[in-house]
């Protein structure tokens, strides 16, 4: 029965090859000479060719033993790049991280997160996904993505949730509006209104936070749904027709024909959602960033 080839035997190889001895190669590998020596034997056995010409003052390759040596030195090399690269995938410094992001959400901490994920893990790339929360709810639980970052504090089945950062609520509201000459608005101010939200994501969310919140206050809301993305939604309040809720972070796209005014002591929380069964070590270094990332804006206020 043939004995197979060992990593060891080539190491062996490459070591008596560099000294031009056994002994010094054994000596350099910390192996008895007897062991070497017999190693490389079983070696040339296995291949039918002798690989090193015997002397007194050492060894030498022969042709075939050049040939072998050459070919040992690039497996070794080709395991070596091997171990290196799939330990940078396991400690999550290499490889690729999917993200379910939602078209409408536009974030500074999400922004600040990529930036920061991307110079410290450069070589992993980020490929996103946009979807609603229940497109994404379902990519996460078939492992289509890794993460999800949406608004709320969701508790599903076999998924882990943290929360990350927080947004401010803020009414929209024509030029003009009554409303737009106050600092800022509360719940009583809003009751009367008439509200027009998106048919898509997050509307039908608004349309829940505004019944939840107005009917504490005993007020029935007026709501209107569009079916109309955000830029048409801010047109037809700039219109007249209507107000609209939206978080702190969309008060940087300014939209012609509309004033923003933060609604007092509301804020909406944005968390990151994924599989339990989850182990993308690169997926678990950018969870881990947006963890220290939303530590160091706590300490900051």
């Amino acid at each position: 029965m043939r004995s197979p080839i060992e990593l060891r035997h080539l190491r062996y190889l490459i070591a008596a090859a560099r000294c031009g001895s056994f002994r010094k190669a054994a000596t350099e590998l910390g192996v008895r000479v007897s062991s070497m020596s017999r190693r490389i034997r079983d070696l040339e056995d296995e291949i039918g060719a002798t690989l090193f010409i015997r002397h007194r003052s050492g060894v030498r390759l022969t042709q075939a033993g050049e040939i072998f040596l050459w070919r040992a030195q690039s497996a070794i090399g080709q395991l070596s790049s091997a171990e290196r690269d799939v330990g940078a995938i396991g400690r999550g410094e290499h490889g690729a991280v999917r993200v379910g992001v939602s078209t409408s959400m536009a974030s500074d901490f999400l922004a600040m997160l990529m930036k920061v994920f991307s110079a410290e893990y450069s070589g992993v790339q980020l490929d996103f996904f946009e979807g609603s929360p229940t497109e994404q709810i379902q990519a996460i639980r078939s492992h289509g993505i890794d993460v999800a970052f949406m608004l709320g504090s969701p508790k599903l089945k076999y998924c882990e949730t943290v929360d990350l950062w927080t947004e401010e609520v803020v009414i929209v509201m024509p030029h003009g509006d009554p409303l737009a000459d106050l600092g800022q608005v509360t719940w009583k101010d809003l009751r009367g209104r008439h509200f027009i939200v998106s048919e898509a994501w997050p509307g039908p969310e608004v349309h829940d936070f505004l019944v939840r919140h107005l009917g504490e206050l005993g007020s029935r809301p007026s709501i209107e749904f569009q079916s109309v993305y955000q830029d048409t939604l801010m047109q037809i309040v700039a219109s007249g027709r209507g107000l609209t809720l939206t978080s702190g972070s969309k008060v940087a796209m300014r939209f012609p024909g509309v004033a923003y005014r933060y609604l007092t002591g509301e804020v909406l929380p944005y968390s990151a959602v994924w599989s339990a069964e989850n182990r993308n070590p690169a997926f678990h270094q950018l969870l881990s960033v947006a963890r220290e990332l939303t530590f160091s804006r706590r300490v900051e206020r």
